[in-house]
Formats: structure tokens, C-alpha cells, sequence
């Protein structure tokens, strides 16, 4: 399945991943494959509202196409509207479920590249055309750099996320920083408080304890990253109620979220999309993990050693494969678990 992608034959080149966050950042290294590859091809982001956010503005990615899965029969004609008069030559699809498949048919794509049979769900390779070869579980990165295969790119060719903002985001979060340093003296220190799956989510109760003593080591500034979602602002809550002063950053809106992951000294974060986030834009970010594999799905071949590992056993080599869940591991992560990891990433300053 070596180099199926010509030139001459794949001018419009879909990518098909539409949830979640940090899925779409590991997705982002193949559209500048791309376009590297050949700068006039035109190439097609297909995403959900929240998760195309952070496709916007990217130097190699040509057309954000938002796929309104909710909306059912209705979103997938106007899916469908958006390629009917500029189908894609070839599409690759990313995602494991049956909705991506449909999404990638939609392109109008004749060829259409997945993911091994194995590592979908509900007959959704049935929709391709072509399917990567079966391995075991690894990196959703490493997995995803698989489709260079077909596309004809080395495999040790540079892998870049090139998350970029607009001069105004720049700007708004310059002035924003400048406020919040200018009272603060030491680091500035994002926590992300909740995730889409309270399984991955650390006990909202232990936060407060957290900020206090970020605060009280480090002189930090306690910076509060993040959505919304109820489980957020109940997370937030107590640590205000606790009496521990924080800046409130969290909000509805993705592309605010990512300027104020840029701009953090440090994030701390359980498995979710500010984590890869974080990993992209080169800051350095503590993981915690309990619930999922960090190895499979934590920071890639970066920060390792910030990584608060609860989901491997002690004895046990970390690996790559295992992609069941470990329920009740996010509550072995202590207080000062996330301190010392937070030291390590510090240097211990103040």
C-alpha cells in the first residue's frame, strides 16, 4: 500500500476527524504532511464545531468543514452539500466509529483510507477502501503517522502540530498575560479541572489542596483552564470557597482556551484536549493518568517524567498496547503526587 497518493490524481485531500480535541491534534502533523508534500493540493478538514476550533488558522489546512452530528439526517446532507460540486480525490479517515466513516463516504472520495479493521468498531472499515495494516495498539500519534504509508511520506520525516493563531488572538492574550503578571511574581501555573469523562476526571475535592500548595511552593499563579461543563465549575467553586485565590480563565470558547495554554508557565491536566494541546505548543505539562494508558494516550515522546502514572502498575513495564480502562485509579493520585511533579517541571523555583 506503499505511496498510493499521486500527485496528479489527489489534488483535494479530505481528513476525516471529528472528536475530540486532542485526537484532532494528533490528526494535525498529517495535513502539513500534505501539504509538504505538495503545496498546491488543496487539503479538507472534517470536524465537529468545538474540535475544528483547533484546525482554524492552519497554515495547511485550505477548508474547515463543520459536520453537525446532531443534527442527524439534516447534518449529514448538508455534509454531503458542502463536496457535492468539490468531492475530495482521497480522503483519510482517522476515526475509530461508524460516524467517521460516513463523514469520509460524504467527501465523495473514491478512495478512502482508514484505520485497520481491528481498531474500528461497528463494520466502520467496511466504508474504506483501503485499510492501514493490522499491528497492536500504540501512540495514537505513532498510529495516526501510519497513513504516511499510503501518502508516500518517510516515516522520519518531521512531525510538526503548527497550531497558529491570528494576530488578534496574539494580541488579546499578550494583554491578558501582561494583567496577570503584573501581579504575579512566580510562574504561572494552568490547572484543568475536569474532562468529558468523569471516569478521567482527578477528585474535584483534592484542587483546592493543589492550588494552596502551588501557591505556597512555587509562588505560583494559579490559572484556571478549561470549559463550562458543570463538573468545572463545581471544581472551581471549591477551590474558591477553600479561600485560595486563582484566575478564572474558563470559558466556552476553544480558540480562548488555546491562547491561555500557550501562555501558562505550566498546565496541569488530566487526559483531555488542553493536555495535547499543551504538548503541541511546546509547553510543559504535568499528566495525570489513572484512568487511561498514558503511554498510549499521554504526552508523545515529551514529558515523561511529568507524567503522574496510575494506570501502570508498579513492576509492570509501560505499554503502548493496552487500551483497556482502569477504573478507581484517579483517586491514587495524592496531592503531593502532583507537587513534585509540578517541582520537577519548575526546577523547584520560587
Amino acid at each position: 500500500m506503499t505511496g498510493l497518493l499521486h500527485p496528479a490524481r489527489s489534488r483535494r485531500v479530505g481528513i476525516v476527524l471529528l472528536t475530540g480535541i486532542g485526537d484532532v491534534v494528533h490528526g494535525l502533523p498529517l495535513a502539513r504532511d500534505l501539504k509538504d508534500q505538495d503545496p498546491t493540493r488543496e487539503v479538507v478538514w472534517v470536524a465537529e464545531a468545538a474540535p475544528a476550533e483547533v484546525v482554524r488558522n492552519h497554515p495547511a489546512v485550505d477548508r474547515v468543514v463543520v459536520f453537525d452530528k446532531k443534527a442527524g439526517v439534516a447534518g449529514a446532507r448538508r455534509l454531503h452539500d458542502a463536496f457535492r460540486s468539490r468531492p475530495c480525490d482521497l480522503t483519510l479517515n482517522l476515526m475509530r466509529y461508524i460516524k467517521g466513516a460516513v463523514a469520509s463516504l460524504l467527501t465523495g472520495a473514491p478512495v478512502r483510507i482508514g484505520l485497520p479493521p481491528s481498531k474500528t468498531r461497528d463494520g466502520a472499515s467496511l466504508f474504506s477502501t483501503l485499510s492501514l495494516s493490522e499491528g497492536p495498539w500504540q501512540h495514537t500519534q505513532d498510529l495516526f503517522l501510519r497513513f504516511r504509508e499510503p501518502l508516500g511520506i518517510p516515516t522520519s520525516a518531521p512531525v510538526g502540530w503548527d497550531i497558529t493563531f491570528t494576530p488578534e488572538e496574539r494580541t488579546e492574550a499578550a494583554a491578558f498575560f501582561t494583567r496577570v503578571r503584573a501581579v504575579a511574581g512566580g510562574p504561572i501555573v494552568g490547572l484543568v479541572l475536569a474532562t468529558a469523562n468523569r471516569h478521567k476526571d482527578w477528585p474535584a475535592a483534592r484542587y483546592p489542596a493543589l492550588a494552596r500548595a502551588l501557591i505556597e511552593h512555587f509562588g505560583a499563579t494559579v490559572l484556571l483552564v478549561g470549559g463550562p461543563s458543570e463538573r468545572e465549575r463545581e471544581a472551581a467553586d471549591a477551590i474558591r470557597s477553600a479561600g485560595v485565590p486563582v484566575v478564572d480563565a474558563l470559558g466556552n470558547s476553544v480558540r480562548r482556551m488555546m491562547t491561555r495554554v500557550a501562555g501558562v508557565d505550566l498546565l496541569i491536566s488530566p487526559d483531555t484536549g488542553p493536555l495535547h494541546i499543551a504538548h503541541a505548543l511546546n509547553t510543559p505539562v504535568v499528566g495525570l493518568f489513572g484512568h487511561t494508558n498514558p503511554w498510549r494516550v499521554g504526552p508523545w515522546r515529551r514529558d515523561h517524567d511529568l507524567v503522574v502514572d496510575r494506570y501502570t502498575d508498579p513492576g509492570e513495564a509501560p505499554d503502548a498496547s493496552r487500551y483497556d480502562p482502569r477504573d478507581g485509579r484517579m483517586e491514587r493520585i495524592t496531592v503531593a503526587d502532583v507537587t513534585a511533579a509540578a517541582a520537577r517541571a519548575l526546577g523547584g523555583r520560587r
